[in-house]
């Protein structure tokens, strides 16, 4: 019988009745209809969490839930640089390159380099994968506790000369972090060999993808369940299900793995990458892991060749796998149970009142709190964006790990992400900046949820939670412009040298891009901040503009925008139009000569801060070229000489229009999207770089607006100062050694040369 309170104890932890209640007939001590104090609150809390957990501590017979609180969490989108025994360990002939691994290798210079090989490619975390509770009676009964995990992979089987697929490969759990055994080529799959095969010793099991048939095999297009040997147990035919493991037009596979530790199951689904998870596997089974491991075990893969080839490319990987106790698990006696239950019924009490009391405070600030600002300004959105809850976005970043880590810029911090339960890749940008990281989140959502437009880096969502702001993106696998440009080669970023056409293809996307927040959105945006690491390259390499963080649209009867809180210029030395170090506004001119910037940077290889003789911006450097009759000679040594000189020159010649310095001589969106796209002649482009006046008249003209007080002025009655035609910036009193990613503090802003704090 469970002990009760008095009534008197329970009333002195209410309010007084009302008179009201009273006056009805009221008991002085309406539970029901009174609300509790938090001192109350707090103390009936612990009692009763005391009365409830106590009675089941006396008859508990079998220890606390031994597994662990956080699962182990791994996420790879691309391998293009592994460094062997750090996360990832490589065997025998097992390499990487091109952004996969490559558990067998890719070579096709010798075709006798890719035949009878084998490979193995293991993570290198060891993990317990099961462990035994005792019992704390006189029974002596042992019940094993079996881990559960998940994993995703991403896989191409390509043929090389479309020739006969052979041998597979395999998702591994092996107890031994052993390179594949000698003779494991053909058949075995790297898993094991003919004098091997079959034994209990071997501790290993896999889902294979079998592509030859062996005298074993049902077929040679199947996946399979091994337990220590080649031979399934389970298999399924895939080609009945529409699956060709390793078609002669090379196919991308996502496959997905769940075992359930609890039901001893297994189940493996497959599909072309980027659909999403079918609902029904493509093979399901019992299996006990715990009955055929070792209780430490490593994940990975295994792979082989036989005298039919193909390349084993694995092209990223996800795993999630429940994470076991190290401890000892022999049980608690009865009097130590009792102290746990005890010591925990309290602390939770403890946080329940003070949870209470909390709640109670915040009711007297809630109006205050910045979540109701943030939540106030996105209902006044237009079809606000997914709102995204913290602790999923925590587990896509890893608890916003380092290894995640994108980028950083002046307002933040951008990580890879994946999203738990989708297998769909995102950035997420983390806002840093103190004091100021609400107005940025505000101010950079407010522009980019409204946009829409196929060169744009895409929104997905948001989140805020205890003033952490984040937002979500699409995720560019293709990474940033900057890294192709200057990345590639034998470079750790390893990125692959951009051949001509995309290259064009990618200024062509930009020039959209600008054209449509200028000219064709319905507010006319600023981006004011173009340059090559804000042009992302989607997995087409098709261009797509990002990182909105200094955008602003412009108000309807105004043509440029100035910042007073940034207290100087935002942007990147090289990039910023010299008119804007004079006004401290921004215009689509301004922007227009970023992009400028940017094509030149493309066409040539080159940064904007030229590392030629003789000049400091490459933009001096190309126009003298350009009055030598040899501007041609600026593009990409790179590339060999594998370009279209016509469209070469095109290019470079609207890079220089871009880059002209004064505002009003420089080319509109929209002609700059004619003249790419060929439809009209290269711009007409001084032989030799004009000096820079200022004042210049109007920034930014049209036809249908009055402009601002700058524009009412004459270019004939102007008090004008020359600059000189090169290295205008430095000549006119500001420092060029701040501000970029190449140097330390990217997109803060610029005043008198100085970093402003």
């Amino acid at each position: 019988m469970q002990p009760s309170l008095p009534p008197t104890f329970l009333c002195c932890l209410l309010p007084p009745p009302s008179p009201l209640q009273l006056m009805d007939g009221g008991t002085a001590c309406p539970i029901f209809l009174c609300r509790l104090r938090p001192v109350a609150a707090f103390v009936l809390s612990l009692l009763f969490l005391l009365l409830l957990l106590l009675p089941a501590a006396l008859s508990q017979s079998s220890p606390i839930n031994a597994t662990g609180s956080n699962p182990f969490d791994y996420s790879s989108s691309s391998f293009f640089s592994v460094v062997n025994n750090t996360d990832l360990v490589l065997f025998k002939d097992a390499g990487y390159s091109q952004g996969a691994l490559q558990i067998t290798p890719d070579s096709i210079n010798q075709i006798s380099y890719l035949v009878n090989k084998s490979g193995r490619v293991f993570h290198t975390h060891r993990f317990k994968l099961w462990e035994d509770h005792h019992a704390t009676n006189r029974t002596n009964s042992t019940t094993r506790y079996v881990a559960s995990f998940s994993t995703s992979f991403s896989i191409n089987i390509f043929r090389p000369n479309s020739s006969i697929s052979g041998e597979g490969l395999a998702f591994l759990i092996a107890s031994s972090l052993d390179a594949p055994p000698p003779g494991s080529e053909g058949g075995y799959l790297g898993l094991t060999n003919s004098t091997l095969d079959g034994e209990p010793s071997n501790h290993f099991v896999a889902v294979e993808l079998d592509t030859f048939k062996e005298p074993f095999d049902p077929n040679n297009n199947h996946v399979g369940l091994d337990i220590n040997s080649v031979n399934s147990t389970v298999t399924a035919n895939l080609t009945a299900l529409g699956i060709e493991i390793a078609p002669v037009d090379a196919t991308n596979y996502t496959v997905w793995i769940d075992y359930d530790g609890g039901a001893r199951a297994i189940r493996v689904y497959m599909d072309i990458e980027g659909k999403p998870k079918p609902s029904l596997p493509v093979l399901s089974s019992q299996l006990n892991l715990g009955d055929i491991l070792q209780q430490y075990s490593y994940f990975g893969f295994a792979a082989s060749t036989g005298e039919s080839y193909q390349l084993n490319c694995v092209l990223a990987w996800n795993l999630t796998v429940e994470m076991l106790d190290e401890g000892n698990n022999k049980g608690l006696p009865p009097w130590k149970i009792w102290v746990i239950v005890g010591v925990s019924a309290a602390a939770a009490a403890l946080a329940v009142g003070l949870a209470v009391a909390l709640c109670y405070l915040k009711r007297r600030k809630v109006r205050n709190d910045q979540s109701m600002v943030v939540a106030g300004t996105l209902k006044g959105l237009p079809g606000t964006p997914q709102e995204f809850e913290f602790r999923e976005l925590r587990k896509a970043t890893n608890n916003f790990d380092e290894k995640m880590k994108l980028g950083q810029g002046g307002f933040g911090l951008v990580y890879r992400g994946v999203l738990p339960g989708e297998n769909k890749e995102v950035a997420v940008k983390k806002f840093s900046r103190n004091n100021h990281s609400q107005d940025d989140f505000l101010k950079e959502l407010t522009i980019i949820n409204r946009l829409r437009h196929k060169h744009l880096v895409p929104l997905v969502g948001w989140c805020h939670n205890k003033g952490i702001l984040l937002l979500v993106y699409d995720y560019m696998p293709n990474g940033s412009l900057d890294q192709h440009l200057y990345g590639g080669g034998d470079s750790e970023i390893g990125r692959p040298i951009l051949g001509w056409e995309r290259r064009y293809n990618i200024i062509a996307g930009v020039a959209s891009a600008i054209h449509y927040l200028h000219d064709e959105y319905d507010q006319r945006v600023v981006h004011r901040d173009l340059k090559a690491s804000n042009v992302m390259l989607d997995v087409g390499f098709n261009a797509r503009l990002g990182d909105f963080g200094l955008a602003r649209a412009l108000e309807t009867d105004k043509t440029s925008y100035a910042e007073i809180e940034l207290g100087g210029v935002p942007g990147t030395i090289g990039y910023i139009a010299p008119e804007c170090f004079h006004t401290g506004k921004a215009t689509r001119q301004s922007d227009i000569f970023g992009f400028g910037a940017v094509v030149l940077e493309v066409v040539c290889g080159r940064r904007p801060r030229a590392d030629v003789p003789g000049a400091q911006f490459l933009a001096d450097w190309v126009w003298k070229l350009h009055s030598e009759d040899r501007i041609v000679d600026a593009v990409d040594a790179r590339l060999n000489g594998d370009f279209i000189q016509d469209d070469a020159r095109r290019l470079l010649l609207l890079g220089l229009a871009c880059s002209h310095p004064i505002p009003g001589e420089r080319p509109k969106a929209e002609a700059i999207v004619q003249i790419i796209s060929r439809s009209v002649s290269p711009p007409s482009v001084p032989l030799f770089k004009p000096a820079f006046m200022w004042p210049a008249g109007p920034v930014d003209e049209d036809d249908d607006s009055g402009g601002e007080t700058s524009s009412a002025v004459s270019r004939t009655t102007m008090s004008v100062s020359f600059m000189a035609s090169f290295n205008y910036a430095s000549s006119s009193g500001y420092n060029t050694q701040c501000l970029s990613k190449e140097g330390t503090a990217e997109d803060q802003p610029i005043t008198n040369g100085q970093k402003v704090n």
